[in-house]
């Protein structure tokens, strides 16, 4: 194993790894209870029965998901890389396709499946490379940075920190309510811990949210710590459902426009990520990754399992840099986040009683750290600025991930030729502002 992993080439051994896979899991452990609170809908009432999803059963599903994609990237990839359902997507999921396009969720999880096979035939065939490089740097960023809006308001809104109001569309919530003082706890207690650089400090923050919760009768005592492993049941091959009993629903403007979401999100969501983390442990070699297409086809298989078990997207964690940090540098780290997924799958009893107000604050926080991004955006020249900044703010403002990348990247052709910049637009980009055209006036 030593041999494989190259243990004494990077510097490193069983300890380091050990311990740097335990600070990965950590860091992102929040997912666990994130994930089925999200795509659940559970924090939306009123809602058809067939519009909510089985929450034990998306809690097992991301657990798989996240961790035979983490012991994939460890074997194949040789990576200290973590994967699990993706923040930002399962929000698009949720809100968007089945909230908003009232897509029922088990056709959203078709358009996972293909976003994931297509990602697979991408990973193989070299092509990805192409369409990444085609779209400009700023843009990827402003995706980046737009959809950690997106999330921070997510969490804003399920805590009650904002609320409606139909004056002013929105306003500050009571801050008088005992739940809000919970969240808002918890934000505090999570920045400190983060400042500080305690290494899992969103889920210790959790924790710690959710402990005070039980002890003021905010948050429900679980009947126990340990217990079965909830059925994935409800939501296991649901995937396959209409592609076999109603492909008619797959032939939809609508529902291209959710895969090629799906999976331009995690094209760069991936891609960023993968960059990050190497060029943290020192991986990169003459500024480029080597074993890429393994790395990209852990994170395409990870998708399809994640959405034949009941999850949406998966992909590439940027929170493996704690692990990193803590001193992983080879795919032994990300096995061991791996089994520890499949460990927490016996902790449902305790993760279950979580709520929304305890879950908050990780979003809001993953809001912070996403919109870091824009920091690398020239906002000096102005036909850059204009379609980058209507893709950060049309995603919390539409409440669609989808329409704000659709308005970025219509205007960013207009501006680049009115600024005699052409030349620099690929025709990658010309073809996607047709799509993007065609589905505000189609839809």
């Amino acid at each position: 194993m030593k041999k494989y992993f190259k243990f004494e080439e990077l510097g490193t051994n069983y300890r380091r790894e050990i311990i740097g896979g335990l600070t990965t899991f950590l860091a992102m452990a929040y997912i666990l209870v994130v994930n089925p609170l999200t795509l659940s809908l559970e924090t939306v009432p009123g809602l058809p029965d067939f519009m909510y999803m089985d929450k034990g059963a998306v809690f097992t599903a991301t657990a798989i998901a996240a961790a035979i994609g983490s012991i994939l990237m460890g074997v194949l990839a040789r990576y200290p890389i973590a994967l699990a359902p993706g923040m930002g997507l399962n929000a698009f999921f949720a809100y968007t396709v089945v909230l908003t396009y009232e897509i029922p969720w088990q056709i959203a999880l078709t358009g996972v499946l293909f976003s994931g096979l297509i990602f697979i035939v991408l990973s193989l065939s070299g092509i990805r490379e192409t369409i990444i490089n085609a779209i400009p740097a700023e843009l990827k960023y402003a995706v980046g940075a737009g959809i950690g809006l997106f999330i921070t308001f997510i969490g804003l809104q399920n805590s009650k920190i904002i609320v409606s109001n139909p004056d002013i569309i929105v306003s500050l919530g009571d801050l008088s309510n005992p739940n809000v003082l919970l969240t808002i706890f918890g934000l505090v207690l999570t920045v400190v811990m983060m400042v500080k650089g305690i290494k899992g400090g969103i889920f210790y923050g959790m924790l710690i949210t959710a402990i005070g919760g039980m002890i003021f009768s905010l948050v429900p005592i679980p009947d126990a710590v340990v217990g079965s492993i909830p059925s994935m049941a409800p939501t296991f091959g649901a995937a396959f459902d209409a592609i076999f009993n109603d492909p008619a629903a797959l032939l939809t403007t609508q529902f291209l426009v959710v895969v090629l979401t799906f999976l331009f999100v995690d094209f760069f969501d991936t891609a960023g990520t993968l960059i990050s983390v190497a060029n943290q442990a020192g991986l990169m070699k003459e500024d480029k990754l080597p074993r890429a297409g393994k790395a990209l086809l852990a994170d395409s298989i990870a998708t399809v399992t994640g959405a034949i078990s009941g999850t949406s997207t998966t992909t590439s964690y940027v929170e493996s840099t704690a692990g990193v940090a803590a001193g992983a540098r080879t795919g032994l780290a990300a096995i061991v986040t791996g089994v520890l997924f499949l460990l927490s799958l016996f902790f449902y009893p305790v993760l279950s009683v979580i709520t929304s107000n305890v879950t908050a604050p990780a979003l809001i926080i993953v809001g912070v750290l996403m919109v870091s991004s824009l920091g690398r955006i020239d906002w000096n020249k102005f036909e850059i600025a204009v379609p980058a900044f209507f893709v950060i703010i049309a995603m919390p403002l539409t409440y669609s991930i989808a329409t704000g990348i659709a308005i970025g990247f219509i205007f960013y052709p207009i501006t680049m030729i009115v600024a005699g910049r052409i030349k620099e637009v690929h025709p990658i980009m010309y073809g996607l502002w047709v799509i993007f055209l065609c589905y505000f006036i189609f839809l």
